[in-house]
C-alpha cells in the first residue's frame, strides 16, 4: 500500500503537454517544469514562510475582490479564500517548491501558489486534485492577476511581515546592551582613538553607545519599509491593467490592507511600478547599514575581550565552546564572529539587489527572484544574528574590574582633565615625563607646582573625567514609568 501510495500519478497537461505528476502533490505541472528546470539552489521558496504567507494572502485578497466586483463565481471565491487561510496559518508550506532561484521573473513561483491553492481548494469540495475542469488554477486561482503584479506585491507584503519580527529582534538586543549601560554605567576605562589611549570614559557610555546606533538602525529600517507597501495589484501583465475590471484594484487593495495589516497603498503610475524595483534596492540597503554597524559593535566586542592576558580584557564574554584542538583552555569570541560573517554576507546580498535591480529592461525586471532571495535571506540570517548576540553573548558579558583600574591608573590621557589649568605645552611635557618614568601623572602635576593635590583629585575625579557630571546635567534621566523615546535617539539612563 505504501509503495502504491508512492508511485501512484495523475496526468495534467499545459501548452507544452503532458506530464505525470505524484497523485498526492498539491502543486501540478508548471511546478513540474520549474523543478526540471531551475535545479540551481536547491533550496525551495518554503524556506521563506513569509513569502509563502505573501503570496497566499494576495490570492486570498484577489479572491474576495473577484467576488466582489462580480468577476468570480462567489462558490469558488471561497473555496479559493478557504484555501488560502490554511497556506496563511502555516499549513501546505512544504508544497511549495520550486526554488528561490528561477528565471522567468517569479513566473513559476506564482504557479507553484496557483496550483497549491487550487488542489487545497478542490479538497475541500470534495473533488480530487487536477480536477481543474471545476477548478482552475490560472482562470480562477489567477483570476484578474498576472506574475507581474502578484509576485512583487506578495514579495512585498512578505518583507513587511517579516520585518516586524526582525525590528523585535534589533530592539531586543538594544535594549540588552543598554541594560549592560546602566550595569557599567561607574565603571572607568581609557578611550581609545585609532587604537592609542584617548581620555577616559566610563565602560557604561561605550555600550550605551552601543545602544544607540542600534536604535538609529531601527528608525532607518522603519523608514525604508514604507518605500514596500506601495504595491502594483491590479497591474497584471505590463501595467496597464488588461484583463482586470477597472474597479479591482480598489478592491483588492482594500482586502490586502484588512488581511495583511500593513499600510499598503497603490502605486500611482502602475506601468512604472511594474517596471521600477528601486524600492527594493533602497531597502535592502538600509539592511546593509544595520550589518555593517552591527559588525562594528562586534569588532568591539572581541577586541575589548581580547587576551585574557596578552589583549585588551577589559570586558569578559560568556565562554561558549572550546576554541582550539591544539591549545588547552583557549576560547575564541565565536558568537560575535558569526555575526561578523553574516553581516558579510548581507552587504553581499545588496551588492546583489543592486545588480539585479539595475538589469531590469523597458516593462519588467526579469530578476525580482534573487532580489527575493537576496533580501528574505539578508532578514533571515540578520534575526538570527542577533538573537544568538544578545542571548549567548551580551546578557552575559561582564566587566574586568581589576584591569581596568590598573590600565587608568596608567594612563598619562587623564592630563587631558588638566589642561585647562595648567595649559597644553606643561601638560604635553609632564605627560612626557609619565611615560618615560612610569610615575602618576597627579603626582607630577603636584610636584610641579602647578595644581594643588585637592584640586588635581577633584579634576580627576571618575564622574569628570567621563563626562558624567555634564551629561547629568544636561539630558533629564526618564522615569521608569514613562514610555521609551523614538527609537533614534536614546537618552541616557544614568
Amino acid at each position: 500500500m505504501a509503495l502504491d501510495a508512492l508511485t501512484r500519478t495523475r496526468t495534467e497537461t499545459d501548452s507544452l503537454g503532458s506530464l505525470e505528476i505524484p497523485a498526492d502533490a498539491y502543486w501540478g505541472i508548471h511546478t513540474a517544469r520549474a523543478l526540471e528546470n531551475f535545479p540551481i539552489s536547491k533550496r525551495p521558496i518554503s524556506v521563506y514562510k513569509d513569502l509563502v504567507r505573501g503570496l497566499a494572502m494576495v490570492k486570498q485578497a484577489s479572491a474576495r475582490a473577484n467576488r466582489e466586483i462580480g468577476a468570480l463565481d462567489p462558490a469558488k471565491a471561497d473555496l479559493i479564500d478557504r484555501a488560502s487561510q490554511l497556506v496563511i496559518d502555516g499549513q501546505f508550506h512544504d508544497q511549495f517548491v520550486v526554488g528561490v532561484i528561477q528565471g522567468g521573473a517569479g513566473t513559476s513561483t506564482n504557479m507553484n501558489a496557483n496550483e497549491v491553492i487550487t488542489n487545497i481548494a478542490l479538497e475541500l469540495a470534495g473533488r480530487d486534485k487536477g480536477d481543474y475542469a471545476f477548478l482552475s488554477p490560472i482562470d480562477d486561482t489567477n483570476r484578474s492577476q498576472s506574475t507581474n503584479d502578484v509576485y512583487p506585491t506578495a514579495i512585498k507584503v512578505g518583507l513587511g511581515l517579516d520585518l516586524l519580527t526582525l525590528l523585535e529582534e534589533l530592539d531586543l538586543l538594544r535594549r540588552a546592551f543598554l541594560t549592560k549601560a546602566v550595569e557599567f554605567h561607574d565603571v572607568l576605562k581609557v578611550g581609545r582613538t585609532q587604537l592609542q589611549d584617548a581620555v577616559p570614559m566610563t565602560l557604561g557610555q561605550e555600550f550605551h553607545g552601543f545602544a544607540t546606533t542600534l536604535g538609529e538602525d531601527y528608525s532607518r529600517l522603519k523608514e525604508n519599509a514604507y518605500l514596500l507597501c506601495e504595491i502594483n495589484m491590479g497591474a497584471t501583465a505590463i501595467g496597464t491593467g488588461i484583463t482586470t475590471h477597472p474597479d479591482y484594484g480598489t478592491a483588492v487593495l482594500r482586502h490586502l490592507r484588512e488581511i495583511s495589516g500593513l499600510d499598503l497603498d497603490t502605486a500611482t503610475d502602475l506601468v512604472e511600478s511594474t517596471s521600477d524595483t528601486g524600492a527594493f534596492m533602497s531597502f535592502s540597503s538600509s539592511l546593509k547599514r544595520n550589518a555593517v554597524k552591527l559588525s562594528k559593535i562586534c569588532n568591539d566586542l572581541r577586541l575589548l575581550s581580547s587576551g585574557p592576558q596578552a589583549g585588551f580584557g577589559e570586558i569578559n564574554l560568556p565562554a561558549r565552546q572550546a576554541g582550539s584542538s591544539i591549545m588547552p583552555g583557549k576560547v575564541n569570541p565565536v558568537i560575535p564572529e558569526v555575526v561578523n560573517q553574516v553581516a558579510f554576507a548581507v552587504v553581499g546580498a545588496d551588492m546583489t539587489v543592486t545588480m539585479a535591480v539595475e538589469a531590469g529592461q523597458l516593462q519588467l525586471n526579469a530578476f525580482e527572484p534573487v532580489i527575493a532571495h537576496s533580501l528574505f535571506q539578508s532578514i533571515t540570517w540578520m534575526r538570527r544574528a542577533m538573537h544568538t548576540l544578545r542571548v549567548n553573548c551580551v546578557v552575559g558579558i561582564t566587566a574586568n574590574h581589576e584591569r581596568l583600574g590598573v590600565m587608568v591608573g596608567a594612563s598619562v590621557g587623564v592630563i587631558t582633565a588638566l589642561t585647562p589649568f595648567i595649559g597644553y605645552a606643561a601638560a604635553a611635557a609632564l605627560a612626557k615625563t609619565a611615560l618615560l618614568t612610569g610615575r602618576n601623572v597627579a603626582d607630577l602635576v603636584v610636584e610641579a607646582g602647578l595644581m594643588d593635590r585637592h584640586d588635581v583629585i577633584k579634576q580627576l575625579s571618575p564622574a569628570r573625567l567621563s563626562g558624567l557630571e555634564i551629561i547629568t546635567a544636561a539630558i533629564p534621566v526618564i522615569p521608569r514609568s514613562a514610555p521609551d523615546p523614538d527609537p533614534g535617539v536614546w537618552a541616557p539612563e544614568i
